[in-house]
């Protein structure tokens, strides 16, 4: 097998399993206990690795837990892994018994609960605490009944121990990951609008994530305020690997589901708790970070046109982010205000690579006034129109709003990609392939006017234009009609109509003949 095909068996077998295993439930409300066991396996595993040294004469999961050589182990295990788990917490031990245990579901609360507690007291605590809070293993979804429960949990853990991951030839760690997003998306795909507001699709991930490390051989730092399940930081991690990103990931998730989402994302990617900081909370009233180096790198989805509190609360005015621009994003349309909060959080040599609702773009008031403020500060790189029906949930066709603050040429560049050129159908949605995210960025990195697909724009002329920003305003799409030519066209016309008429003349002569013949037959029949 291909690396290809080894990830596409993997892939199958795992959205077999949790499909089999859900039954009747919805798969959007049981996804937590499928991608929750996947996350159990790993940090199990990749523990035991940690523990022994990757020595294989050595039986982590048959050891006692009063082992004194484990106390011994445990304070620098928590150091550098973040956690510690006893051989009896392991996921191979529990799934193993599994179907004769019938404390199964409170057990497993309670090793869930251990394993969090252990980093209490540690550097780790504020990354571990809480990531299995969605395994709800008392809830109605899994069964009316302790033994439903159990049953359904056994399932589960026996689903993903059947995962013979070790068999693929790829990194594990990859692999993990791989299986988590995998299951992520399809899940996001799945859901409708509720899976698109917390997943990036990976083709749109690559993108925004070359768009914001373009030109880049290391950054500091990436971050993203809208972090959702962390697919957009991961897709940086793997467009970067080969460089350096020096202080980690970061980020802020509002929906606390999600935010545990993401930091399991973080971990199953092999993205240590001391290179990752995933906050909760609203990122527009009570920003993380503010206090810290700016970032080289910001990648950011925010929702589209979200209600805030905007100018209810007066002292937004002057928060640092918002002040300059002197007017706050409309309340029923959060979109610049989460536009300027990364520009505030962008670092003088980076890049800023947004997803925003076109409509921020060439509407009035207090978006217009923001719009002009980042075009007269030459803030504006790059405004790339997309294809529509990219995104799980919503079939807009979206923009990408690249910003920087380094010295440009005063002006900005305008690229459309929303043509037959720049996608294909797939299923449901349209996806760009890796051609076509390589065709936007050439078109990026070159600035060159390519006619019917790119032009660079005088910011005068866009003051002109009442700081109107939408490419179809400066890149004149391509005319695809058929090309008539009207001399060509009446020449026909006139031979057509000629035929016409000689068909005519041809049908009366008919008609007339069988008259005529119609009367002479009644003559006879008349004489006779």
């Amino acid at each position: 097998m291909t690396s290809l095909q080894q990830r596409a068996e993997l892939q199958r077998q795992i959205w077999a399993i949790a499909n089999d295993v859900r039954g009747s439930v919805d798969g959007w409300d049981f996804k937590q206990y499928v991608l929750g066991t996947l996350f159990y396996r790993f940090i199990s595993e990749n523990f035991v690795d940690y523990i022994t040294g990757g020595d294989e004469s050595i039986d982590y999961a048959t050891m006692a837990d009063n082992d004194k050589n484990l106390e011994l182990a445990k304070d620098d295990a928590i150091k550098t892994k973040g956690y510690f788990i006893y051989p009896s917490q392991l996921f191979s031990n529990v799934q193993a018994n599994a179907n004769n245990n019938d404390n199964l579901n409170t057990d497993l609360a309670k090793i869930f609960a251990a394993i969090e507690n252990s980093a209490n007291g540690y550097d780790s605590e504020k990354d571990i605490k809480g990531l299995f809070a969605d395994f709800d293993t008392t809830s109605n979804r899994l069964g009316n009944t302790v033994e439903a429960k159990n049953k359904r949990l056994a399932a589960v853990l026996k689903g993903v121990a059947g995962l013979n991951i070790t068999q693929f030839e790829d990194n594990q760690n990859d692999l993990f990951g791989d299986a988590y997003e995998f299951l992520i998306s399809n899940y996001a795909a799945n859901a409708g609008k509720s899976g698109g507001e917390f997943f990036t699709p990976q083709h749109v991930s690559k993108l925004i994530a070359q768009l914001a490390m373009h030109g880049q051989t290391s950054v500091n730092k990436i971050y993203d305020p809208a972090a959702g399940s962390g697919s957009l930081l991961l897709q940086a991690k793997k467009h970067f690997d080969a460089h350096i990103i020096e202080d980690g990931f970061f980020g802020q998730e509002l929906n606390h589901t999600t935010y545990n989402l993401a930091r399991m994302n973080m971990f199953l990617h092999n993205i240590n708790y001391d290179k990752f900081n995933i906050q909760l909370g609203d990122t527009l009233i009570e920003p993380h970070f503010g206090d810290d180096k700016p970032f080289d790198a910001i990648v950011s989805n925010p929702p589209y046109s979200v209600k805030w509190v905007g100018s209810d609360d007066p002292t937004l005015i002057n928060d640092d982010r918002f002040a300059p621009a002197g007017v706050l994003a409309p309340k029923s349309k959060a979109d610049f205000a989460f536009v300027l909060h990364a520009l505030s959080y962008l670092s003088g040599r980076g890049r800023a690579a947004i997803v925003c609702f076109p409509g921020i773009f060439y509407r009035g008031g207090a978006e217009q006034k923001i719009r002009k403020y980042l075009v007269d500060n030459d803030y504006v790189e790059t405004v790339i129109s997309l294809a529509p029906n990219l995104f799980y949930g919503t079939t807009i066709a979206v923009n990408i709003l690249v910003l920087s603050k380094k010295q440009k040429n005063n002006q900005v560049q305008f690229i459309d990609a929303s043509g037959q050129g720049f996608f294909k159908k797939e299923t449901n949605n349209n996806v760009m392939t890796n051609e076509h995210i390589q065709k936007i960025m050439d078109m990026f990195n070159s600035k060159e006017n390519v006619e019917h697909f790119a032009k660079s724009v005088d910011l005068d002329d866009i003051a002109k234009n009442d700081y109107n920003l939408s490419v179809s305003s400066y890149v004149d799409a391509k005319d695809t009609r058929e090309v008539i030519d009207i001399t060509e066209l009446n020449a026909e016309l006139k031979t057509t109509v000629a035929k016409i008429t000689q068909l005519r003349s041809d049908i009366d002569a008919i008609v007339l003949e069988l008259e005529g013949a119609e009367i002479k037959g009644s003559e006879i029949e008349g004489a006779v």
